[in-house]
């Protein structure tokens, strides 16, 4: 059971890394070379936060949270692509509240994927909203 949990975590933690290198990447090429601070999307972990997952539910839970780490890419990246746009809300209107709703119903897919084999993790939808930093 430990080798298990052992393997689990340093499967997330590659995703998890993935997803950072890819968020580095993107602020490395938006700075253009300036002395300006990038600006990247932050959210909380998932992967730690999850119970142990029963073996019948691993592949399930792993693709969801791959695909949660994709999320944050392409929000990072659509926040790049839109440096300048829209008002003062445009932020949060039209990166942080979109992934917030795509992090929901994939946690949800997590906890349901949980719950056809173990007892279902409750609270992890708090885990949805992100945070722009920098």
């Amino acid at each position: 059971m430990p080798r298990r949990r052992l393997k689990q975590v340093a499967l997330f933690a590659g995703i998890a890394v993935t997803g950072a290198v890819a968020a580095i990447g993107i602020a490395a090429a938006s700075g253009g070379g300036t002395n300006t601070v990038a600006q990247t999307i932050s959210c909380p972990d998932v992967a730690g936060r999850l119970p142990a997952v029963p073996a019948a539910a691993q592949a399930e839970v792993t693709s969801n949270l791959a695909l949660l780490q994709r999320q944050i890419v392409e929000a990072n990246q659509r926040l790049v692509t839109s440096a300048g746009q829209g008002g003062p809300a445009f932020v949060q209107n039209a990166i942080l509240g979109p992934l917030a709703d795509k992090r929901v119903a994939t946690i949800q897919r997590i906890e349901i994927a949980i719950g056809r084999h173990a007892a279902r993790p409750t609270g992890l939808e708090s885990l949805a909203t992100c945070a722009l930093t920098g």
